[in-house]
């Protein structure tokens, strides 16, 4: 199991909410425990005198023989605790609590409890690790993009470790969207025979300020389109041992060297696709062409993302194509177009606007609530290691 390292930092100010993920069934938000940045309920009241009970200072009233009372029976700590309504964390409530001092507090907003909600799902627990494929069969419909933002998202609002792998054969732009800190690759990597702690791991990625680590591809297009099946394996061997969430992000065809041992390892896929007749028609191929080449058991466990890679409202009814690949896959998230991600370049969450970046946290949490069926973290490496 991977050593968690230390603890993430929470989105100080939540976003509003928007409706942007879709699932084919409202479900209700799954227990769990509270996640950063969200304290638990307060303290108990102080002890009162019950008259009714024997004061532990003084002699027992009672019969000389009778035994000390219990004090057990009737006693319940969820009626003994005072419920405490939490401090808003921002907006006008926010404010009125501020001048008051505290001393009146209008509570948390509606989406202030639906985004601790998200929090919630996007903190549960994995199992082993959990393996997310990022496809799509056509270029510059925001792949890297949703790759670097939901790893971002995972990392900044988790503990554990999250890595993307760039294995695009056609010169991967994954390195680009964070802070080079290396040149090593993925080849490099499963050339170093001496890794055997996660130092050594790290010696090969470059790391976000959201700690989300980038391992990068081949610079040469040669050598990355020679990174075949065995290959992957032999990175996915090494990074199963370190990271609990590991994203790849792939090239833009299925048929490429690398292909089957991402598709092989993977619990999961992301297709994003663009608001447009032919990039629906694309993910919709995908979607046929992993059902006839076994990987059907990945289709009802996708995740189609709907990724907005120009301003303004597309003139495709979103809805009803969201409503077309609900009745094959898990969820349909959408990503709004965001000025920063535009850019192309490094990806700070900070510097995405609300909206996207809660559809980000969407996605998280819709990713999120399918580690408790990985059942194959482990069974995945027998076969290959």
């Amino acid at each position: 199991m991977p050593t968690p390292p230390p603890a993430p930092r929470a989105d100080p100010e939540p976003p509003i909410p928007a409706a942007h993920s879709m699932t084919p069934a409202e479900t209700a938000p799954p227990a769990g425990p509270m996640p950063q940045g969200f304290p638990p309920p307060g303290p108990p009241t102080a002890s009162v005198p019950n008259p009714g009970l024997p004061n532990p200072g003084l002699p027992n009233p009672g019969p000389p023989n009778q035994g000390p009372p219990l004090l057990t029976g009737g006693l319940d700590d969820v009626a003994l605790l005072r419920k405490v309504r939490r401090a808003p964390t921002h907006g006008w409530r926010r404010l009125i609590h501020t001048l008051t001092g505290g001393a009146i507090n209008p509570g948390e907003s509606s989406s202030d409890i639906e985004y601790a909600r998200l929090l919630e799902r996007v903190n549960r627990p994995v199992r082993g690790d959990y393996r997310i494929a990022v496809l799509s069969l056509k270029g510059g419909v925001g792949k890297t993009t949703t790759s670097i933002g939901l790893g971002s998202t995972f990392a900044w609002l988790r503990g554990d470790r999250v890595i993307a792998v760039d294995a695009n054969p056609d010169l991967g732009t994954l390195a680009q969207r964070v802070p080079q800190q290396t040149g090593s690759t993925v080849r490099d990597l499963v050339a170093d025979r001496s890794v055997t702690t996660y130092a050594d791991v790290r010696a090969h990625t470059s790391q976000a300020v959201s700690r989300l680590e980038v391992l990068a591809s081949e610079r040469d297009p040669a050598a990355a389109e020679t990174f075949d099946a065995d290959e992957y394996r032999a990175v996915m061997n090494v990074l199963q041992r370190f990271y609990n969430i590991i994203i790849t992000d792939c090239g833009t065809g299925l048929s490429h060297s690398a292909m089957t041992g991402v598709l092989d390892l993977a619990h999961a896929v992301i297709l994003v696709t663009s608001p447009a007749m032919d990039g629906a028609r694309s993910a919709a191929a995908t979607l046929d062409w992993l059902s006839s080449h076994g990987y059907a058991h990945l289709v009802p466990r996708s995740v189609v993302v709907l990724s907005s890679s120009r301003p303004g409202a597309s003139t495709i009814d979103t809805v009803k194509l969201a409503q077309h690949f609900l009745t094959r896959c898990r969820a349909v998230q959408r990503i709004p177009f965001d000025d920063h991600l535009a850019e192309g370049a490094e990806i700070d969450l900070d510097l995405v606007n609300k909206q996207t970046r809660l559809a980000f946290v969407e996605l998280a949490a819709t990713m999120a609530d399918d580690f408790a069926s990985n059942q194959r973290s482990r069974e995945g490496f027998n076969s290959f290691g």
